[in-house]
């Protein structure tokens, strides 16, 4: 059966629009016992110091007590008490916690670095939904010892369904690289212990007017107990990030607080190349420069110039195993800010629009970015988006000058969990070519049906010069979600001419079913065992011709303890049809049809502990042979300031015409001096490329990302005890001058 473009394109409109407007009258009726919480407009601002207790302002303010158990004993009441309140001024918004402990002495803290995870630690966070659209919102959070936690979040933090076993997009609509300008300050007693939260209006998005609401939840983490507990009650599966779930802080009357930031950089460089004979030092200086300013609260323009990413991790070590693309996510802060804006397709799978195609070349090396700007945010319930960036030529490459623009509207409907959008990308070549251009059209939507299920999917078009057939890509997914049951089924097909140049497509030409079957369910009278997760899953991905490419049906149950410790427990049966030979590290793999089973079990300690690691292994048939496939990460924390990982994957691969060993490993480090001050390291080695690299960098950061950065690099080929053939040391410093306060 042929489906065109124009036929999904016009089935997509009709049925998205029509059943958006019917859903809404419903799904208001379904919101029930949502706890309310009237904010306190100040006259005389509170200290910000951690000192809840003794601060006079504080003591005025009613508080929030009731906090309801997730885990372990669900439905309960928080086992601690908790008092949490919340102010604001003209400039400044505020939060205050005082968590009793009555074991405060053995308080953990694991982590001080700005955005470490908060779940293994004893910890508060909450989120307010800015917009009151009940999708998407900014989550804030620390610990005993003041760590600053923000994140973005986009579709209340639900990524698309994706089983590929390759890390994601923006995973689950949560942009930790969202770094705003605000301050936290904690503070440890025989109590247990107190923080204080002031976020400064310009560091955030709203609307402004009088008598204002936001969504807005609570969470607090007790390690002792494996606790987590909120302020509004959630179903099993869900977490605060369900912002359609999510509690109302009323009273606010908001004003423009101005925008404008002026964010220059310097960078000095010394690269010393040994891959060459004779090897080749250099001298690199630039300066470049970044402008924030806010329109109005909830739209903001950005400006770049002389764009740099000096800073930023290098990429996580792969070896391909298989004949399709490996995925590397982006990690270059200008492009992961409101990145969810952005996205749209299966992260992982097929991205429409892929930021890493912006200033790196196919083969890794980096494309020298002249500038560009960035429009982002919503007018009225419109969420809008607009990108322009400019990358120069590179010789030695061929690459040629380009702009990369994308266009983005995304519509909420106010109060169903629904949107309606569409997304523009366009790469046009600025050389002498007249036909060097890619361009995307797609739209997307979702539709809430009330809080426990929902529809979405895509539908997209690319123009390539020279390919005129089959360029059509779109998906459908619908899932329910609710009490423990997570129920998912999904249709995606990608054409044969299907060409996202600014995109990622982990393959080509391919139509792909797929579904999920979960169910949890908290078991009672089973001593430490805290819940179970049987589930049964499968995607299969059919070539045009009708001939099944991979089938992959999961089988499993998910063993949860009280103490954190989980056991998956799993069976795979597997179909990889070759329909032409290809290589593995040097080893062919014919082609054939191959069917097979494999067993899975994974273990993950609990995270709470100084101590814990997370492995994974799989026993089974791989292609005409066998592997035994074991990966995982084990971590190390000595106090609050020191902490290490190291990540390990080895494959043994026996197949009829060779074996072959793969061998990745990460070794990372991490010391704080204060929440604000750190140094880290990675070191990686894999055997199949043979390559070593060590990324050290060392970090004192003033706000939002900026201040003093030290980078060192190091690449090596081949033999270890050869010379190293590329040293990069790099010493960057950005500022930030609020011009508008």
């Amino acid at each position: 059966m042929t489906i065109t473009f124009r036929k999904v394109l016009l089935l997509f409109t009709f049925s998205s629009t029509s059943l958006f407007q019917a859903q809404q009258t419903q799904y208001q009726d379904s919101i029930i016992n949502k706890p309310v919480y009237q904010a306190t407009e100040l006259m005389q601002e509170p200290l910000i110091d951690g000192d809840v207790l003794n601060d006079s302002v504080w003591q005025t303010i009613p508080g929030i007590e009731n906090l309801v158990q997730l885990r372990p004993n669900y439905g309960q009441a928080v086992s601690e008490k908790t008092i949490i309140r919340i102010a604001y001024s003209a400039s400044t918004f505020y939060v205050s916690v005082v968590c009793y402990d009555k074991d405060a002495k053995n308080i953990v803290v694991s982590d001080s670095r700005r955005d470490a995870d908060l779940n293994d630690e004893d910890s508060f966070l909450f989120i307010i939904d800015t917009y009151h659209d009940r999708q998407n919102g900014f989550l804030f959070g620390t610990n005993a010892q003041g760590m600053e936690y923000d994140a973005q979040i986009d579709n209340e933090g639900i990524g698309n369904f994706n089983t590929n076993r390759q890390q994601g997009g923006v995973i689950g609509g949560t942009n930790l690289n969202w770094d705003a300008s605000w301050k936290v300050r904690s503070q440890l007693g025989d109590y247990g212990w107190s923080a204080e939260f002031a976020i400064p209006f310009r560091s955030l998005r709203f609307a402004a007017g009088k008598n204002k609401t936001w969504g807005l939840n609570f969470r607090r983490n007790i390690s002792k107990n494996t606790e987590t507990a909120y302020w509004t009650s959630l179903p099993l599966g869900f977490d605060m990030k369900r912002l359609s779930l999510a509690g109302e802080l009323t009273g606010l009357n908001l004003k423009n607080p101005g925008n404008l930031k002026l964010i220059p950089y310097a960078l000095g460089q010394f690269v010393n190349d040994k891959s060459v004979s004779p090897s080749e030092t250099d001298t690199n200086f630039e300066v470049g420069a970044d402008i924030k300013y806010s329109i109005t609260p909830s739209l903001t323009l950005d400006l770049t110039y002389n764009t740099d990413f000096a800073q930023v991790e290098v990429d996580d070590q792969q070896v391909n195993l298989d004949r399709f693309n490996l995925f590397f996510p982006e990690k270059r802060a200008f492009f992961l800010e409101n990145a969810g804006q952005f996205g749209v397709g299966s992260p992982g799978e097929v991205d429409l629009f892929f930021s890493r195609r912006i200033g790196i070349g196919d083969d890794g090396s980096l494309v020298p970015i002249i500038g560009g700007a960035r429009l982002s945010g919503k007018v009225g319930q419109t969420n809008v988006g607009f990108l322009s960036m400019f990358t120069d030529d590179v010789d030695a490459s061929g690459i040629e000058k380009n702009n990369f623009t994308v266009a983005r509207v995304n519509h909420d409907f106010q109060g169903t969990r629904s949107s309606l959008g569409g997304i523009f990308i366009n790469r046009a070549g600025l050389g002498e070519m007249d036909d060097d251009y890619n361009r995307v059209y797609a739209m997307d939507g979702k539709w809430g049906i009330g809080n426990k299920a929902e529809v979405n999917g895509f539908v997209a078009k690319s123009v390539t010069p020279g390919i005129e057939n089959n360029d059509h890509a779109f998906k459908i997914l619908g899932n329910y979600n609710w009490n423990g049951w997570d129920l998912r089924a999904g249709y995606t097909e990608v054409g044969e001419g299907f060409n996202p140049e600014v995109g990622f497509l982990q393959r080509t030409a391919f139509r792909k079913p797929e579904f999920l079957v979960l169910k949890a369910h908290r078991v009672k009278n089973m001593g430490n065992l805290l819940e179970i997760r049987p589930h049964v899953s499968y995607r299969g991905y059919w070539n045009f011709d009708d001939e099944l490419i991979t089938g992959f049906l999961h089988i499993d149950n998910h063993w949860e303890f009280n103490s954190g410790f989980e056991v998956h427990t799993g069976i795979n049966f597997t179909t990889e049809r070759v329909l032409q030979d290809f290589n593995i590290s040097n080893v062919t793999v014919p082609m054939g049809n191959y069917r097979n089973a494999e067993l899975q079990l994974i273990v993950i300690t609990n995270p709470n502990n100084a101590f814990s690691f997370d492995s994974r292994t799989i026993i089974g048939g791989y292609f005409n042979g066998d592997r035994i496939t074991n990966s995982g990460t084990a971590r190390l924390r000595l106090g609050d300031r020191f902490n290490t990982s190291l990540v390990l994957s080895h494959s043994d691969i026996q197949l009829e015409t060779g074996d072959l060993t793969a061998l990745v490993g990460g070794l990372r480090l991490s010391y704080s001096f204060t929440p604000r001050m750190f140094v880290q390291s990675l070191i990686q080695r894999n055997n199949v490329s043979n390559i070593t690299s060590v990324n050290a960098r060392f970090g004192w950061l003033q706000n939002a990302n900026t201040g003093l950065f030290v980078v060192f690099n190091i690449v090596k080929d081949d033999d270890l005890l050869d010379n190293l053939n590329n040293q990069i040391f790099t010493v960057k410093y950005t500022h930030r001058f609020d011009i508008l306060n």
